[in-house]
């Protein structure tokens, strides 16, 4: 089993502004996930598989902690927040202690840091900082982990949505504050990208701000957990070429990999196993395709050098 979420906002939710080009992004384009925090989400999978093993149902449980079977159905979806006396109480109920279980539902009930910064998660951001391993395939713009503060202040100034200079300077803070996991030595994300060379032809910000941002790729190659291959143009058609997705992969192997897809109105955020397993596949035949790690570094040495 598994979950595919929408992240999106209906044009009717949108106060209108008078210009029907801004309403339709507006209402496009103010995406909010529709998906419990994933720390809620894993906390409820671990609940529910405590549940199952101690061979009881929903109903019966939920009678035990004075609880209603939707109220438990809930909670073991993430969808709404536990407190650290009815874990437990599960944990009592169900003849399971887990050690860790009263710590990780303190987690579970923090606020993020993206949101204090008032940026919204969309429903990536919780996921990636929980992730230890990252599959990106980027076919138009440079991986956001991997951009620089002008590449990504270019993109977002070319929002079709008028935004605050304010806003948008949170956004390249938020994504500043992301990319520290690379090089972060008590909580290091692995990240294995494949861009597109499009991607680093196209002239986002200017060419010195391109010329930045390909210094600054070759830069982070050269991390032991950051892995960069390149698609070649002239090798012709790839099997990515309507856009990219990243997979995400954690620690926990109870927790199921998220495949994640971004389009112009929003995104999708797919936890099925079947869906995982092909975009791992579809991740192996690109770096196939693409020029070798080494090979990718030379490309981008061959490029500052024009």
């Amino acid at each position: 089993m598994g979950t595919t979420v929408l992240a999106g906002r209906t044009l009717f939710e949108v106060n209108t502004s008078g210009n029907p080009e801004i309403d339709l992004f507006a209402g496009i384009l103010d995406v909010v996930s529709t998906q419990p925090p994933f720390r809620r989400r894993r906390l409820g999978r671990k609940l529910a598989r405590m549940r199952t093993s101690a061979n009881m149902t929903l109903d019966v449980a939920a009678q035990a902690l004075f609880k209603t079977r939707s109220a438990l159905h809930r909670i073991e979806k993430g969808e709404t927040l536990v407190d650290v006396h009815l874990v437990k109480s599960m944990m009592d109920l169900y003849d399971c202690f887990d050690p860790d279980l009263v710590g990780e539902t303190v987690q579970a009930r923090e606020r993020g840091w993206w949101i204090a910064l008032g940026v919204e998660s969309l429903g990536y951001i919780d996921v990636e900082a929980e992730a230890s391993e990252i599959r990106e395939v980027s076919v138009v713009v440079v991986p956001g982990l991997l951009q620089t503060s002008e590449y990504a202040r270019a993109l977002f100034e070319a929002h079709p949505l008028r935004r605050t200079k304010r806003a948008r300077e949170t956004d390249v803070r938020a994504r500043r504050i992301r990319q520290q996991r690379l090089t972060d030595a008590q909580n290091l994300l692995r990240l294995d990208a494949i861009i597109d060379e499009s991607a680093l032809r196209k002239a986002v910000g200017g060419a010195e701000v391109m010329r930045e941002q390909v210094v600054h790729i070759h830069r982070m190659a050269e991390l032991r957990n950051v892995t960069v291959r390149v698609l070649l143009d002239e090798r012709g058609a790839h099997g990515s070429m309507n856009g990219g997705f990243t997979l995400l992969n954690f620690p926990d192997p109870a927790d199921p990999a998220v495949l994640y897809v971004e389009h112009p109105f929003g995104s999708l955020h797919m936890e099925k196993e079947k869906l995982a397993i092909e975009a791992k596949v579809a991740f192996g035949h690109l770096a196939n395709q693409a020029l070798s790690p080494e090979e990718s570094v030379a490309l981008l040495e061959r490029m500052l050098a024009e």
